[in-house]
């Protein structure tokens, strides 16, 4: 079993039926999964998206705002998340911190390493928010990061397919599942893991990452906890996990 772990997920997991917003059903799936992980003693810090509120690419494809500025605006929304999150946590009797790569002291608590690393030694979930902290980093590359500096024995890419594909398996039938890869495979055009930078990131730290189904059930807590590792897709050079 894994003893420390981040999870990344999108905003857009969060999103009602038409993309936008936040739904509270989500937030009570994704809080009654992660409170097994840590009932268990599982350290948990998570990393979630903003793509349900702005992404900052589509801010600026217009040319009215700048692509620095629409990720900043990016940045916020993922605080926006990350605070929503926490309360669905402690909803189910958590506890949860926010820490953001930008300093909003009234909202939540500003990202210090050594502070997180104590939340998760006493048992709390930590959230990042902000991404980096950067414009032109996405929110997988924070995640890495994250990982990489709280010392996570893996990260957990949760999306919507249970593992990683040779193409869409929702458009193409024929798609197939690839069990496992290394790093170099994963930044190949066609496979879509999480961005280069951040895949690269984790290359250069032997940080394996789990690409799993978040919707599904009882997965985390089989892959994570139960280690049953055929329920996903790993990146990895390491030759055991």
């Amino acid at each position: 079993m894994a003893k420390r772990v981040l999870i990344k997920f999108s905003g857009e997991a969060l999103a009602n039926e038409d993309g936008h917003g936040i739904d509270s059903s989500v937030l009570k799936f994704i809080a009654s999964e992660i409170k097994p992980l840590v009932d268990s003693g599982v350290e948990v810090g998570l990393v979630v998206g903003g793509g349900n509120i702005i992404r900052g690419v589509n801010a600026a494809k217009e040319g009215i705002i700048k692509r620095s500025s629409g990720d900043y605006m990016g940045m916020l929304a993922t605080v926006i998340n990350a605070v929503a999150l926490q309360e669905a946590l402690e909803y189910f009797g958590l506890k949860a911190r926010v820490q953001s790569a930008i300093n909003m002291e009234e909202i939540c608590e500003p990202f210090i390493v050594r502070r997180a690393i104590r939340h998760l030694e006493k048992g709390r979930i930590v959230i990042f928010a902000a991404g980096t902290g950067n414009p032109f980093f996405t929110t997988d590359t924070a995640a890495t990061l994250r990982a990489v500096e709280i010392g996570s024995e893996m990260i957990i890419k949760a999306t919507k397919v249970d593992g990683v594909y040779d193409k869409d398996p929702h458009k193409y039938p024929d798609a197939k599942k690839i069990p496992r890869l290394t790093y170099d495979e994963a930044l190949q055009d066609n496979i879509k893991v999480m961005d280069d930078t951040s895949i690269a990131l984790a290359k250069d730290n032997n940080l394996p990452i789990i690409v799993c189904n978040m919707f599904e059930e009882g997965n985390l807590y089989d892959i994570i906890v139960n280690e049953n590792y055929e329920k996903c897709s790993i990146v990895t050079d390491k030759e055991n996990i």
